[in-house]
């Protein structure tokens, strides 16, 4: 088996792989005598099949495992030589492709881009400021306020008063389209909260004003997209009869509350809610610390990156960035999406971040453990109510997402390994101060 070099243009490498006919037959006879044992045919006893007879019934068979296998130990042990690693999957292609024929010797071309060589970073150089918030007594009366007011009630208004947006209405409804009434368009006692846009666009705005015994009839029209499509697109009316017109109420502050988002007391439940918001709090700090650490990085270390990467990186930002512009766009058929500079020097910047907290991740010894792994899935798996055990499934079938799973983990790590050994200085803050620094924050 011969490899020689044909390409070495920065971190590309070309390379040929020459692996002999007699080196090929060699392999095939190995398989076959791997095989053997297990052979049962007519006329032979299970594993007494002589070798000739086996290779006529399954030499060729084996030919093409027996070529992969050479060549993927030929890279193997290139790979074990020069030391390089591919940036992507090396391309391989057969020069003689559907020309081959068995007797010949394989000859394929390998290409493929190197990763570059990555200096070390000296963490005792980088400085680093983090954001202290308290919560303090402002910010707890201000959340228990919110909790009060997912906890409100509705109360009648004065008879004869008109509905507001936030009211609720009780109402009786019968719907039909074209004269005729349809499966689930009629409900009775149904307590709407205008404003909430929980009915079809345009229904509830029409009840803005109405007075408890009213008789109101309402006509909409279903979006295009309904999920019924026997409804989507068509204009409907709806009889409505008012029933009743309540006001919000907040719920009071007290222990009754705090009973009801299960706190054994008010001050039980503004105990929970500061540990709440300092957490909240820490997690910002920290990201804004993280960026100021990846700054500092980027500017520390400068080095050859593979084209191909920034290239992929860049379509994948392009895309990404496109989507949000047309989120009503779900699917792939738009078109090509032209990448700009600016996605370019995005993308140059994070593929020079990722090889280098990859490298000192994998320096210093630095792996998501399968608690860890665990405890992202469990995580995952809590916004597929009833399904977690078939999200579960999933993960265990799909390196992909297991791999999406792990890197945002495995970045973590790294990050608070290069943190415990930078100088780290605490800053006091306010709520303020820390969203002002949050807000600053660009998408990386």
């Amino acid at each position: 088996m011969q490899v020689t070099e044909t390409l070495k243009e920065g971190l590309k490498r070309g390379y040929t792989i020459t692996v002999t006919a007699a080196e090929l037959d060699a392999k095939v006879e190995e398989k076959l005598v791997e095989a053997q044992p297990e052979v049962e045919m007519k006329g032979f006893r299970k594993g007494k099949v002589p070798m000739p007879i086996l290779r006529k019934q399954f030499g060729q068979r084996l030919l093409g495992d027996a070529m992969q296998d050479a060549i993927d130990s030929a890279m193997k042990d290139h790979f074990e030589a020069t030391g390089d690693r591919p940036a992507m999957q090396p391309e391989v292609k057969m020069q003689d492709g559907e020309n081959w024929e068995q007797g010949q010797d394989v000859v394929v071309d390998m290409t493929y881009e190197a990763l570059p060589e990555i200096p070390d970073v000296d963490a005792t150089k980088v400085t680093l400021e983090r954001l202290v918030v308290k919560a303090d007594d402002a910010a707890v009366e201000e959340a228990l306020a919110d909790l009060a007011k997912n906890a409100q009630n509705f109360e009648d208004r004065r008879k004869g008063s008109k509905a507001k947006d936030g009211d609720q209405v009780v109402i009786d409804f019968k719907g039909s389209v074209d004269g005729e009434a349809f499966e689930g368009g009629a409900a009775e006692d149904y307590p709407l909260v205008l404003g909430s846009g929980s009915f079809i666009p345009g229904f509830e705005e029409q009840l803005v004003g109405a007075k408890a015994g009213d008789e109101v009839e309402v006509k909409v029209t279903f979006p295009a997209e309904y999920q019924a499509a026997h409804l989507a697109g068509k204009e409907a009316v709806f009889a409505c009869t008012v029933k009743a017109v309540k006001e919000p109420k907040p719920a009071e502050i007290d222990d009754e509350l705090a009973k009801k988002f299960g706190a054994e007391s008010l001050e039980a439940l503004k105990g929970q809610i500061s540990e709440r918001l300092e957490a909240e709090y820490q997690g910002a700090a920290r990201q804004v610390m993280k960026r100021a650490l990846l700054d500092q990085l980027d500017a520390m270390v400068d080095f050859e990156l593979p084209p191909s990467l920034v290239e992929a990186e860049a379509n994948q930002i392009a895309h990404q960035l496109w989507h949000e512009e047309h989120p009503e766009e779900h699917g792939h058929n738009h078109g090509e999406i032209e990448i700009s500079d600016e996605h370019k020097t995005l993308a140059t910047r994070r593929v020079r971040l990722g090889l280098l907290l990859a490298e000192l991740g994998r320096k210093n010894e630095i792996e998501v453990t399968d608690a860890e792994m665990t405890q992202a899935v469990l995580s995952q798996a809590r916004q597929y109510p009833g399904q977690e055990r078939a999200f579960f499934e999933f993960v265990q079938q799909n390196p992909e997402m297991q791999q999406q799973l792990r890197a945002p983990i495995f970045e973590d790590k790294v990050v608070d390994h290069i943190v415990s050994g930078a100088t780290v200085t605490e800053k006091d803050a306010t709520k303020d101060d820390l969203k002002t620094a949050v807000d600053a924050l660009e998408e990386l």
